[in-house]
């Protein structure tokens, strides 16, 4: 393994692949010709070392894109870092559409063993969901699907899960209809083959609204309202039991890739996440766009500084404007409850190596390929168009992936370099940016992408995470998440509460 990696031509600086000291000599592979450095400071893992004298004022350049401004004169040799660096982002910007062909890889005709739903739509795992309505019945939830799992196990189904959550009451205006939107949107998920709705009775999210959205779901969906029940839990269990009877009719079969949708998510990122798993995960974005399937990227906050790059690849100026209200009205929110629009990264992600948000934004996009953004889906909303779909939601990363799943994604794809071992409702697929966190944390980690800093090639990889990914589709495999029995939501939260 080298000592660095230079990820292009024209940058001033090279990432440590290992822990440099001081004095240390070094080459450095480039394009041009190798580049001789003396380390002049000690430079962690991950982070990054100056190439060439960058004078104070001149943008700092990685990826080939700049990633901060120098803020004072940086010697060669030098570790390039939050004390010598700031961000060069700042205020609203107007955009203008520069569309740039996009890189399109070649369909291979794959398939999984998935389950064919009533109304067309594919899941990867038969499952009953019990979504509550409002937070006071929780453990009511709980307790339900706790009773279900035992009673119903072997019966056909993959298990019978609940999210927790606190709104649904005292909650006005657009948080309201956060709450209602990203629970139906769950309720019509795939990977539900049957949902019970649990309302209290006296909450703001009415059960007759929710039952406005979604009807019956052609025999899917049971409404249950506990205030008007003498024992709620023996009505919820003779509901679940209707629900079951539906669900264990279904069978896996063989099912295109062009159905399958792919979140695409990052958390806990460092200094390789822009260069292992995140452009592995955009492989398979590709791959799977490629096939005519959907690939959904969010985190709206840390598209900052590199959201040209997306809205180039829009298909057309109409998604290219709707790219642009993303990021715009994304960045008024900021503005709106008085907070720093480039408040971005976190203490983490700077530990890691990450230095600005710009450098921070310029790996996570990695994440989306290089396919056309086909659309740009407001909060909660379900994806319809295949391709590349922009998310509107925020960082963190529970509300992100619960996002993304709202919209439809099958599985998520979870980058990280710190590790953490949440999952959402539907399979979320751990890929560590490097083999020491891999080997730490086994019971986390689902998929080294470090690998590609010791030999392994990005198509040898990328082989190997598509194997993975269709096999946890055809129920082959599961995640460390769901083998743990993680699984939960959050829903964003933006305005007042009674």
């Amino acid at each position: 393994m080298s000592d660095t990696v230079m990820l292009h031509s024209d940058d001033d600086v090279a990432v440590a692949l290992r822990d440099l000291k001081a004095g240390e000599s070094l080459r450095v592979s480039a394009p041009s010709g190798d580049v001789a450095v003396t380390v002049a400071d000690e430079v962690p893992r991950g982070h990054k070392l100056a190439l060439r004298p960058i004078p104070a004022g001149q943008h700092v350049r990685k990826f080939g894109y700049s990633i901060g401004v120098a803020q004072s004169d940086i010697p060669a040799g030098s570790w390039v870092h939050t004390h010598n660096v700031r961000t060069g982002l700042g205020g609203l910007l107007e955009y203008r559409y520069e569309p740039k062909t996009p890189v399109v890889a070649q369909p291979q005709g794959h398939t999984f063993l998935g389950y064919e739903r009533d109304n067309g739509d594919v899941g990867i795992r038969n499952e009953i969901w019990i979504l509550n309505t409002v937070g006071c019945i929780n453990k009511t939830c709980e307790l339900l699907a706790k009773m279900g799992s035992n009673r119903f196990a072997g019966r056909g189904i993959d298990g019978v899960y609940h999210f927790a959550h606190p709104f649904g009451c005292s909650q006005l205006g657009d948080d309201l209809s956060f709450t209602k939107q990203l629970l139906a949107s769950l309720a019509e998920h795939g990977n539900a083959a049957a949902v019970l709705i649990v309302g209290l009775g006296c909450e703001n999210n009415q059960i007759a609204g929710m039952e406005e959205l979604l009807g019956d779901g052609g025999g899917r969906i049971r409404y249950l309202r506990s205030q008007d029940e003498e024992d709620e839990l023996e009505a919820g269990m003779q509901l679940l039991e209707e629900l079951v009877e539906y669900a264990e009719r279904f069978e896996r079969k063989p099912i295109p890739l062009s159905k399958l949708k792919l979140g695409l998510k990052c958390g806990g990122s460092d200094g390789f996440s822009g260069i292992t798993a995140n452009p592995l995960v955009g492989r398979l974005a590709d791959i799977v766009t490629a096939e005519g399937g959907t690939a959904l990227l969010t985190e709206v906050p840390e598209m900052f500084g590199a959201e040209t790059i997306l809205m180039n690849r829009a298909k057309d100026e109409e998604v290219f404007g709707k790219v642009v209200h993303l990021i715009n009205d994304f960045k008024q929110y900021f503005i709106r409850h008085d907070q720093e629009i480039y408040e971005n990264p976190s203490p983490g992600n700077k530990a890691g190596g990450i230095t600005t948000l710009e450098e921070k934004s310029l790996g996570c996009t990695q994440k989306g390929g290089h396919a056309s953004v086909t659309d740009v889906l407001p909060y909660g909303v379900r994806a319809s168009k295949p391709g590349l779909n922009l998310i509107q939601g925020p960082g963190n990363d529970l509300v992100s992936v619960t996002a993304l799943a709202a919209a439809g994604a099958h599985i998520v794809l979870f980058t990280t370099g710190r590790g953490t071992p949440f999952g959402g409702p539907v399979p979320t697929v751990k890929l560590s940016t490097n083999s020491e966190l891999a080997a730490k944390k086994k019971h986390w980690i689902d998929f080294d992408a470090g690998r590609l800093l010791s030999g392994t090639s990005m198509n040898e990889l990328s082989q190997d995470l598509l194997t993975y990914v269709l096999g946890l589709a055809s129920g082959s495999e599961r995640t460390n998440g769901e083998k743990n029995g993680f699984r939960e939501i959050a829903i964003f939260k933006d305005g007042v509460i009674l």
